[in-house]
């Protein structure tokens, strides 16, 4: 059997798909995969932040139709890039193992922690999600807006002094960066920077009406990975998130228990709700619902 596996071309994306793949031959060893890369709206215009750009879906669209046509099979997608609600046509498969989904922040001229951050430092995001957050700890803080893909992101900080850039760990992981020295890498932990919904995971979207292969990809699913994804993705579902708002969510499998942050802010971030929920992992999508009415109800209150 041959797949066609459909991706956009960045270092990140290309790498993640080989590593799907990967798993995914381990399981098939007779299976033949071709890598079609697709270039999307996302990577033609990078010189406008994404919240100015209004459209969640700019990584994925052009994928998308290239899937609804059969011009390719699976595709590969980060899933946190993924709009809440997909063409009627496709469908989301399995959920593989998923990667760190907090962020980081790569820290510039030799600082080591935030406490060494001076006052007014700058630090680089194209994300409000980021940005809000970030200056709530630090009002102080100059943000720098950034966009490309991850290696040119860090170029830019460093042709322009910033002190700092704030990324999603798990490209830094799965592309195995190697940085200078003058380079110090500080994890974000959610209590100080709550993670995009479904970040770290990887979203593999097919044909409804392709059951074959989606019951060759459900041998691949990491069933915390998939109940994470869905009590999160559920929580971005009902907030009507997008590139708009600043909207994050991180979900925690613990002793058979789920424990759900959501965070929610508005356009300005002048108000950022951080709510949280526990329960049973059957009910992730329900107690992602739930936590999203309590957010948004509250920051109504403000």
């Amino acid at each position: 059997m041959k797949i066609r596996v459909g991706t956009r071309g960045s270092k990140l994306a290309l790498a993640q798909t080989e590593i799907l793949l990967k798993s995914l031959t381990k399981k098939y060893e007779s299976l033949e995969c071709e890598i079609v890369v697709i270039k999307t709206k996302g990577d033609l215009v990078q010189d406008v932040n994404l919240d100015k750009i209004g459209d969640k879906g700019i990584f994925i669209k052009e994928i998308e139709e290239n899937l609804i046509s059969g011009n390719i099979d699976l595709a590969v997608h980060s899933m946190k890039d993924m709009p809440s609600v997909l063409p009627e046509e496709l469908m989301f498969s399995a959920v593989p193992k998923r990667e760190d989904p907090r962020d980081v922040l790569i820290l510039n001229n030799g600082i080591k922690s935030l406490d060494e951050l001076p006052f007014g430092a700058s630090i680089a995001t194209g994300s409000k999600r980021r940005k809000f957050q970030f200056l709530n700890i630090r009002p102080d803080i100059k943000i720098v807006p950034i966009r490309g893909n991850i290696d040119s992101r860090i170029e830019k900080m460093d042709e322009k002094n910033l002190d700092g850039l704030i990324i999603a760990a798990a490209g830094l992981k799965r592309l195995k960066i190697k940085f200078e020295s003058k380079h110090n890498i500080i994890l974000l932990d959610e209590e100080l920077m709550v993670p995009a919904p479904a970040q770290g995971a990887l979203g593999l979207e097919i044909r409804k009406d392709d059951k074959e292969l989606d019951n060759m990809l459900r041998l691949i699913e990491d069933y915390d990975s998939a109940v994470q994804v869905r009590a999160e993705r559920a929580f971005l579902k009902e907030t009507g998130g997008g590139c708009h708002l600043p909207i994050g969510a991180l979900c925690r499998l613990e002793n058979n228990k789920l424990l759900l942050t959501g965070l929610i802010g508005d356009e300005e971030g002048k108000t950022l709700i951080k709510r949280k929920i526990q329960g049973k992992p059957e009910d992730a999508e329900k107690l992602g619902i739930m936590l999203a009415r309590i957010a948004k109800g509250d920051m109504l209150d403000e």
